[in-house]
């Protein structure tokens, strides 16, 4: 289907929508009522941007016919000119948008995530970031209204974090926190340095979705299930009755734990959820391979190994290197600020895709 076809059927769709919204029935009927005002907010951006578009191109149908006429002075032809130009380069950016508007949503993106943080290299230090990187997608996630869950936290005496697995459920939550999967890395200068040298250290985040029991299914007989006490940082007991839950994937000898709740219950469905997102993660990240066809630029790789953000904060400095893109307002971000990180990111997938699209084309 032809771009401008595509969109005028978009407008008489939009066009149809905004006439049954008028119609009283739909207003006594609440369902139907919540599903077109979706699909009209969906379709309402980009209607909007192709009359601007329209609007652009008429202008410049006029302009033109206005240069062809002989009779038209030299002072005018060079305004309609340098019009002309400004209207083009318009042109050009609103067909950009609405192409982007256009595509399609990823279906992953509307998922909630489980999130694991590791402790890397730099010892105590790459623990205290660990839990400074937790602190901050917890309060990034409390402005978004999402659901925070801990699953399992293993802690340093000093109050650092070795692991975290959290899960994070709301709106669009993958559609974000995809981005963050990989080595962050901090230079600062730690508490416990006397002589104010500053030191690198890194933790691991790894973001998975969020995957039902429908969708990937666990084989019982593949899993070993072990049930141990609790316990707190140094490895003082904090639970005296066996609730802490190890499971273990015997194929791929992959082990979770969970141990926040009491419940030995709570912690099975837990650790089971994280293991179920794990292997999710690990046949998509196989199959990705598998297809060669499908290319995967920078943005959004979820690759662990790479190391794809610097937090230094002597010079208050968070560089994204995937993207080439730094930010000075490294205390704000610490606070859960994310926005114009996350704004950067997706809109670099975006022009990914938009290349990608015009290259298969």
């Amino acid at each position: 289907m032809q771009f401008e076809e595509q969109l005028r059927i978009a407008e008489q769709k939009y066009d149809e929508l905004t006439e049954r919204l008028q119609d009283g029935s739909i207003a006594a009927d609440p369902a139907k009522l919540a599903a077109l005002m979706k699909e009209y907010k969906q379709l309402t951006p980009v209607v909007e941007a192709y009359r601007s578009y329209s609007a652009c191109k008429n202008t410049i149908d006029g302009l033109d016919s206005l240069l062809a006429d002989p009779e038209s002075d030299a002072e005018f032809r060079a305004m309609a000119q340098e019009e002309r130009l400004t209207e083009t380069a318009r042109l050009a950016e609103l067909k950009t948008e609405i192409e982007r508007l256009l595509m399609p949503e990823n279906e992953a993106d509307s998922r909630n995530v489980i999130v694991e943080i590791r402790s890397g290299a730099g010892g105590e230090e790459a623990a205290l970031f660990a839990h400074s990187l937790h602190r901050m997608y917890s309060m990034y996630a409390e402005r978004q209204g999402w659901q925070q869950t801990v699953m399992n936290l293993s802690q340093t005496e000093l109050g650092g974090t070795k692991e975290v697995t959290f899960s994070l459920s709301g709106d669009h939550v993958y559609a974000k926190m995809k981005f963050e999967s990989g080595v962050h890395r901090v230079q600062r200068v730690p508490e416990t340095e006397s002589q104010g040298r500053v030191h690198t250290s890194t933790v691991t985040v790894a973001v998975l979705q969020e995957v039902e029991d429908v969708e990937f299914e666990l084989n019982p007989n593949d899993l070993r299930i072990d049930v141990f006490r609790s316990s707190g940082a140094g490895g003082q007991h904090i639970n005296k009755t066996s609730s802490a839950i190890r499971v273990t994937h015997i194929p791929t000898g992959m082990v979770v734990e969970c141990q926040d709740e009491r419940s030995q219950y709570k912690n099975k469905d837990r650790a089971l959820a994280v293991l179920r997102a794990r292997l999710y993660a690990k046949a998509q990240a196989e199959q990705d391979a598998q297809v060669a066809a499908e290319r995967r630029g920078q943005v959004g790789t979820g690759d662990r190994s790479e190391k794809i953000r610097t937090y230094n904060f002597p010079q208050s400095r968070l560089t994204d290197h995937r993207i080439g893109f730094s930010l000075y307002r490294l205390e704000d971000v610490m606070n859960g600020d994310l926005d114009a990180v996350f704004d950067a990111l997706i809109q670099a997938e975006q022009a990914e895709k938009l290349t990608q699209n015009a290259a298969d084309a």
